[in-house]
């Protein structure tokens, strides 16, 4: 029996994401120092000749019909540009929230090409490995990688692995999912039009803790209102978190209804997600490192 390989899918929090403008196509171009958190799903492979996968943990029904998930447009993309590439039984612990703005499925799909590529003995800066990334999602490729950098584009353009200092954090979702294209929806921009949105502040790799939060409070979320107004639930998140001892910046993550407080220590974030959950029990809150 062939060797069970496995990898993790970490959230993706868009530290940052600037709306930049929207493109004659109809895509939105932006701006966003993206970083991961160190837990999330986990994806596992078992290397063999038939193709399956399944799907298990406990946001396994949320995760929708396992044909049209992104791990399997992702195989199969790969699979038609690799000649001969052995795939396998993939399997997926489903522990992140669903269209929640954190890029769970996007995250699933990068690890199952990584397991893909283990298995194949292939190198990851293979570039046939960034086109299957593209063809599956925007935020495939930064998700290929799991390194915080700044994206680009519609998220196929990535800048330089960037040396950010770990980040005490709270990831916080009321349990209320939101679709990526009607909060884009929501902000009723022409196509072929720039924003009016502000540039974004540079950062720098090495960047130290506080002179990293002075940029991000230069910079913000420019979905925030659209998702506001579509999900109301968003703006008593940011208050909460906001408000926890220690919170030194609050913020909405990509387009869905995921808030995150970056902590002045562990410690006070850990005891946030207590007082939180004390309160609201429905919620998916963790405590995590950032970078």
């Amino acid at each position: 029996m062939s060797h069970l390989l496995t990898e993790h899918a970490p959230a993706k929090i868009n530290l940052t994401l600037h709306v930049v403008g929207r493109r004659a196509d109809g895509y939105h171009e932006v701006e966003s120092l993206v970083a991961f958190s160190r837990g999330g799903d986990l994806l596992t492979l078992r290397p063999g000749s038939e193709f399956k996968f399944h799907v298990e943990g406990p946001a396994a029904a949320a995760a929708g019909d396992p044909q049209q998930n992104l791990v399997v447009k992702a195989a199969r993309h790969l699979a038609e540009l690799v000649e001969g590439i052995k795939l396998g039984v993939l399997g997926l612990t489903k522990n992140l929230p669903v269209a929640a703005g954190i890029g769970g499925g996007s995250s699933d799909a990068a690890a199952a090409l990584r397991l893909i590529v283990r298995a194949n003995g292939l190198a990851l800066d293979d570039p046939r490995i960034l086109t299957a990334a593209r063809a599956t999602g925007a935020d495939v490729p930064v998700c290929l990688f799991g390194k915080a950098r700044m994206m680009t584009g519609i998220g196929e353009r990535l800048g330089p692995v960037l040396r950010l200092p770990p980040l005490p954090a709270l990831i916080v979702n009321p349990g209320q999912p939101l679709a990526t294209n009607a909060v884009f929806a929501r902000m009723r921009e022409e196509r072929g039009s720039a924003s009016g949105f502000g540039r974004h502040p540079r950062i720098a790799s090495g960047i130290g803790y506080d002179a990293l939060l002075a940029a991000l409070r230069k910079g913000g979320n420019d979905l925030e209102d659209a998702a506001c107004m579509l999900a109301p639930v968003i703006v008593d998140v940011l208050a909460i978190l906001a408000a926890a001892p220690g919170c030194r910046l609050a913020r909405m993550s990509g387009s869905g209804t995921t808030c995150f407080g970056i902590f002045t220590d562990c410690r006070a974030a850990v005891r946030a997600r207590k007082t939180i959950l004390d309160v609201h029990r429905e919620w998916w809150v963790k405590a995590a490192l950032l970078n």
